[in-house]
């Protein structure tokens, strides 16, 4: 039978600081008929990402914010429960922006639009290896730093989703690398499964950056901002190169994405380059980094953490708990009580 209701989370007022209880509302809605066209899609699975913090506040970013009254914007997987579109069957698994809802009306394909799942893929991987997290892990890696084999690599916030992948990206390219991350857990999750050395950042950072890096970090996948780029940029190799993917120490609040760091003449010094970058701005490239990670997943090459947190009614504070460095791996909702393998 198909559903008539729809229970979504849509943003009540935006944050100055903290995600609340109440900064979003939970709504139900009558759905409507479809047009031609148009798939219903059941959401099985959100994926959490630390930038979708951004889109809560006024400013244009990367993106448009959110507005007032609307559904949460963000990545999910889902099957396909109505349809009168043949391109997407009943029962066709898919991903895109479903947005946090239990149901989510397909129109349109394409990198902004909700696409079929590729035959013998889980859905949940499209949210993880082969989303946002992989695809921005191996771009930063391979196309905005060039990182090799004769590269000494720094990663911050190495147990998350995108920092995971993108140390093990840049050890699979020959380099020697060192994670930071915040607990003792999560540095011997990065160091017995991800594969690479990894230092709790609570500890004295500035001697394990140099006992691992007498001469410089060659290249900087910076995820974190604030101390930790301060002191990646005090430890910087000449010509060094420095990928800047997040900030999330400064919390991603209304007041702004932190300051910048005091010692950014250590680029002049070190006749070295800081750039920014969002993995959408290479979309050209998504083809071979898609063929590469795959290759890599199917020979065992490349694992990943997934942190689930069960219900819609959670996605706020599974949003907000990444700031406080309460996840290990990907953040991914569980929305519905459809399995997230494809069949």
């Amino acid at each position: 039978m198909t559903p008539t209701t729809n229970r979504r989370l849509v943003l009540r007022h935006r944050p100055v600081d903290r995600i609340e209880p109440g900064t979003f509302a939970l709504e139900e809605q009558q759905i409507a008929p479809l047009a031609e066209g148009q798939a219903l899609v059941e959401v099985a699975w959100l994926g959490i990402d630390a930038t979708q913090r951004t889109w809560l506040n006024e400013g244009v970013t990367y993106i448009d914010p959110v507005g007032i009254g609307e559904v949460m914007r963000g990545s999910g997987v889902g099957r396909v429960v109505a349809t009168r579109d043949p391109s997407l069957p009943v029962g066709q698994w898919v991903y895109g922006t479903l947005g946090w809802q239990e149901y989510a009306v397909a129109e349109g394909q394409g990198l902004f639009g909700v696409n079929p799942v590729p035959p013998g893929i889980d859905p949940r991987q499209m949210l993880t290896v082969f989303g946002v997290s992989g695809l921005t892990a191996y771009v930063g890696i391979d196309r905005v730093l060039g990182v090799g084999e004769d590269d000494t690599v720094l990663v911050t916030a190495a147990a998350g989703s995108v920092g995971s992948l993108a140390g093990q990206i840049a050890k699979l390219r020959g380099a020697r690398v060192l994670g930071t991350a915040g607990s003792a857990a999560k540095v011997d999750w990065v160091s017995d499964v991800a594969g690479f050395d990894c230092v709790d950042y609570h500890h004295d950072l500035a001697d394990a950056f140099a006992a691992f890096a007498p001469d410089g970090f060659t290249a900087v996948f910076d995820n974190v901002g604030g101390t930790q780029l301060e002191l990646a940029l005090d430890h910087l190799a000449t010509h060094g190169r420095i990928a800047l993917c997040g900030s999330v120490s400064s919390g991603y609040t209304a007041s702004g994405y932190g300051t910048g760091p005091a010692n950014y003449m250590q680029l002049a010094f070190k006749r070295a380059r800081m750039e920014g970058f969002i993995f959408l701005d290479h979309v050209a490239d998504f083809p071979a980094a898609l063929g590469e990670l795959a290759g890599w997943v199917g020979a065992g090459r490349l694992t990943w953490a997934e942190d689930v947190v069960c219900g819609l009614d959670e996605a706020p504070a599974a949003l907000q708990g990444i700031f406080d460095g309460n996840n290990l791996g990907k953040r991914l909702v569980r929305v519905g009580a459809t399995e997230g393998n494809a069949d």
